[in-house]
C-alpha cells in the first residue's frame, strides 16, 4: 500500500513538473515574445526545452525527497501538504531562475520576474491539486476504516480500556488498528483482554515491534505503574519511526520533545521520535555518500599500501569482518583492516587494551591513526553506517552494557558511525566501564544531533588522527 501510494505521488509530481515547464515556454513564446503559433512550433525544436524536460523533474524529485515528501505517505495532513508544497515551489523556482533562466535573453528585467512568478504559480497549482486529491482519498479511506495502522496498547487497566473505547467511538476514526496489548501492572486478566489479545509484558516490546510491524504504540498506564514509563520509552524509542503516544497525566515523566494532539475524547501526547527535521536526515545521507565516495577515491593509494603491509607483516586476511548491532538493533557486518593476529578471540570475545599482545605491531600504528577504520566507508555507502554516529558494538557487550545502563538502547534510534562524540573522547573502549562512560557522550550526541555537530566531530577526529592520539 505504501509503495503504491508513493509511486502515485512521484508520477503526479513528474507530470506536474513537465507540464509546468512546458507552460513556461508556451507563456514566454505567446506573451513575452508574441511569436504566435510559430513560437509554439519553435518550442518543440528548442534544445533547452527538451533538456529541461529531463533535468527539471529530476531536480524537483530530489528537492521533494530532501524535504521528506515521500515519507509516511499514508499519514499526510492536507494543511501540512499545502505548506510543504508552497515552500518547495518557492525554493525550486528560485533555483530554476538562477540556474536555467537568468542567462536567457529577455527584453526587460520585469520579464525575468514575470517568467519566474508564472512558473511558481503554475507549478504550485499543478503540483498541489493532484496531491490534494490523493491525500483526500487516503484520509477518507482511513476514516472509513479501509486503512489502519498496526497499534499496540501498553497497559491492561481501566485507563487502557477507556483510551481504547475513546479511540474506537470517536466521530472520526484515527486509523489505530489494535493488534493487542501488553501487561504493565497486576490487573491481568482485565477488561482489555475482551477487546484485544494480550501479547506479553514490557520485556517483549522490542520483539513485538518487529513481529507485528507496529506503526504506533499508545502508553496508557495507571498511576501506580508510572514508574515503568521510562523503561517503556527506552524500549520503544530505539525503534526509530514508531509513533509513541501517552496519556496526558504521565507527561512529567517524559524527557524530550512532545506536542499535544487532540483526538476528540482522548487527548494524547505525541512523543517526537525524530531527532532532526526530515531535510536534515536527507542531507546527512547525502553528506555520508559524498564523503565516502571522495574518501574511497582519494584514499585508494592508502588502501592499497595498507593492504600490502597488513598482508606482509602478519599471516591472514587483509580485511576483518565482524558482526555488530546497528540501526533498530539489526546486525550487520562491519569491515576493518585486520589489526590483530588471526584467531585473536579463539578464547571468546575480549576488548583490546593498550598493551594487548593480540594486536600486531602495524595494527598498533593503524589504531593510533584510525587507519584500520577506513574500510568502513564501504559500510557507509551500503547504508548500514553513517560517517558520524555512535560506535556499533557486539551483542555480547551490549547485553552487559544494558544491564548497567538500559538507556544504551536509545542509540539504536540512529545509524552507528565511523566516528562519534564518544570515540573522540575515549577512542577504543578497553572495558565495559569505559563503554558505559563513553555512553554519556553518545547520548549527548542524540540530544544535539545536527549537521553542524557532525562537522565538529569530524574536525576533532581529523585532529586526533593527525596527532596520532588514537588508541
Amino acid at each position: 500500500m505504501k509503495k503504491k501510494q508513493t509511486i502515485k505521488y512521484i508520477l503526479c509530481d513528474i507530470l506536474s513538473a513537465i507540464l509546468a515547464w512546458t507552460a513556461l515556454f508556451v507563456y514566454r513564446k505567446l506573451t513575452l515574445e508574441e511569436s504566435g503559433l510559430e513560437g509554439l512550433e519553435q518550442v518543440l525544436h528548442d534544445t533547452n526545452y527538451w533538456l529541461g524536460i529531463v533535468i527539471v523533474p529530476l531536480g524537483w524529485l530530489i528537492l521533494y525527497t530532501i524535504q521528506g515528501t515521500y515519507r509516511n505517505v499514508l499519514r499526510k495532513a492536507r494543511l501540512n501538504e499545502l505548506l510543504q508544497t508552497v515552500l518547495a515551489s518557492v525554493i525550486g523556482t528560485v533555483v530554476i531562475f538562477f540556474v536555467l533562466l537568468i542567462d536567457d535573453e529577455m527584453p526587460t528585467y520585469r520579464d525575468y520576474y514575470a517568467s519566474s512568478l508564472f512558473l511558481l504559480v503554475v507549478h504550485f497549482v499543478l503540483t498541489y491539486v493532484p496531491r490534494l486529491i490523493i491525500t483526500s482519498q487516503t484520509v477518507r479511506r482511513v476514516h472509513d476504516r479501509r486503512i489502519g495502522f498496526p497499534t499496540l496498547m501498553i497497559g491492561d487497566g481501566p485507563k487502557a480500556m477507556q483510551t481504547y473505547l475513546d479511540l474506537e467511538n470517536q466521530e472520526t476514526y484515527s486509523g489505530n488498528l489494535f493488534v493487542g496489548h501488553i501487561i504493565v501492572g497486576d490487573t491481568h486478566p482485565s477488561e482489555v483482554d475482551k477487546v484485544m489479545p494480550c501479547l506479553g509484558t514490557v520485556g517483549d516490546l522490542r520483539r513485538l515491534v518487529d513481529e507485528y510491524r507496529l506503526e504506533e504504540a499508545i502508553i496508557a498506564v495507571e498511576e501506580n505503574e508510572q514508574g515503568q514509563v521510562n523503561e517503556i520509552l527506552r524500549a520503544l524509542q530505539s525503534s526509530g519511526d514508531l509513533i509513541i503516544k501517552i496519556t496526558p497525566d504521565a507527561r512529567d515523566l517524559i524527557v524530550g520533545s512532545i506536542k499535544q494532539e487532540s483526538i476528540f475524547h482522548s487527548p494524547l501526547i505525541v512523543i517526537n521520535n525524530r531527532l532532526m527535521a526530515e531535510w536534515q536526515y536527507s542531507l546527512k545521507r547525502i553528506f555520508d555518500v559524498v564523503i565516502s565516495l571522495v574518501a574511497m577515491v582519494v584514499l585508494s593509494p592508502v588502501y592499497l599500501v595498507t593492504a600490502i603491509i597488513v598482508k606482509c607483516t602478519s599471516p591472514g586476511p587483509v580485511f576483518y569482518a565482524q558482526e555488530r548491532i546497528g540501526y533498530h538493533g539489526k546486525p550487520f557486518k562491519m569491515h576493518k583492516f585486520r589489526s590483530m593476529y588471526v584467531d585473536a578471540e579463539k578464547a571468546g570475545p575480549a576488548l583490546s587494551k593498550d598493551d594487548d599482545p593480540r594486536i600486531t605491531p602495524f595494527g598498533r600504528f593503524m589504531r593510533k591513526v584510525r587507519l584500520d577504520e577506513i574500510p568502513q566507508f564501504y559500510n557507509v555507502l551500503k547504508g548500514t553506517m553513517s560517517v558520524v554516529g555512535p560506535r556499533p558494538e557486539r551483542q555480547y557487550y551490549i547485553d552487559q552494557i544494558v544491564k548497567r545502563a538500559p538507556e544504551y538502547l536509545l542509540l539504536q534510534r540512529i545509524k552507528p558511525g565511523i566516528t562519534s562524540w564518544g570515540q573522540v573522547k575515549y577512542g577504543y573502549a578497553s572495558t565495559v566501564d569505559e563503554m558505559v562512560e563513553r555512553l554519556r557522550y553518545d547520548l549527548l550526541y542524540l540530544d544535539n544531533m545536527s549537521l553542524t555537530t557532525d562537522l565538529k566531530i569530524l574536525l576533532y577526529t581529523v585532529i586526533i588522527i593527525l596527532q596520532g592520539r588514537g588508541k
